[in-house]
C-alpha cells in the first residue's frame, strides 16, 4: 500500500502491530519514500490519521537515452515522456531500448519505475574458468553487456547469456 506521509508518497515495506503491557497499541512501520527513495521507520499511534495515496500505473517503453535524460513512450496513449537520473535512481543502469516497464504516477507525475523480475544479458568480461570450479564454488565478478558488474559462479565463461534479477543485481541462472 502507498500512503501520503509528510506530503510525500511512501510505500509500506513492512509493518508490525505492537501492544506493550499497559500502554496503548501502535504500529511500527518501515516506509520507503517513492520520491526520494529513502527508507525509514515510523511509529503510528491509534490517534494518527493515514491517507492512501492515489497512484496510477502505466506501461512505458524505453526508447533511448539522451545525456542524463531517458526517453519513454506510454504504450497506451503513445505520449512521450522524459525522466532524469534522479527519478530513475539505480534502475537507470538496467534500461535497454525496447524494454517495457511499469511506471508509478502520483498527482499526474511519474515518481518511480518497476523493472521486470528477470533480464537476459550476455557476459562481456570475466576471469577465465577454473578447472576445479563446481556449481557450489565461490563467485567471481562479471561485467554484463550493459556495463553492470554482478557476481556469477566460477564455472561460467565469457560470452554466455545469463538471467539476472535487476531489482537486486543477483545472478539467477543461465539463459535457456
Amino acid at each position: 500500500m502507498v500512503i501520503v506521509f509528510e506530503n510525500d508518497p511512501c510505500r509500506i515495506v513492512e509493518f508490525r502491530h505492537h501492544t506493550p503491557g499497559n500502554l496503548r497499541a501502535m504500529v511500527q512501520a518501515k516506509l520507503k519514500n517513492l520520491r526520494t527513495g529513502n527508507s525509514f521507520e515510523h511509529r503510528f499511534r491509534a490517534a494518527d490519521q493515514v491517507h492512501q495515496a492515489s497512484m496510477e500505473t502505466h506501461e512505458l517503453e524505453f526508447m533511448y537515452q539522451g545525456g542524463d535524460t531517458y526517453h519513454f513512450m506510454n504504450t497506451e496513449s503513445y505520449d512521450q515522456l522524459e525522466l532524469d537520473d534522479e527519478a530513475l535512481g539505480d534502475n537507470a543502469q538496467w534500461l535497454q531500448p525496447g524494454m517495457r516497464i511499469i511506471a508509478e504516477y502520483y498527482n499526474g507525475r511519474p515518481i518511480g519505475i518497476q523493472l521486470p523480475n528477470a533480464m537476459e544479458l550476455t557476459i562481456v568480461d570475466t576471469s577465465p574458468v577454473m578447472r576445479s570450479a563446481t556449481k557450489t564454488a565461490s563467485f567471481k565478478p562479471a561485467t554484463l553487456e550493459n556495463g553492470v558488474t554482478v557476481n556469477i559462479p566460477e564455472f561460467i565463461p565469457s560470452g554466455v547469456r545469463i538471467r539476472v534479477n535487476p531489482n537486486t543485481g543477483e545472478y539467477l541462472d543461465r539463459a535457456k
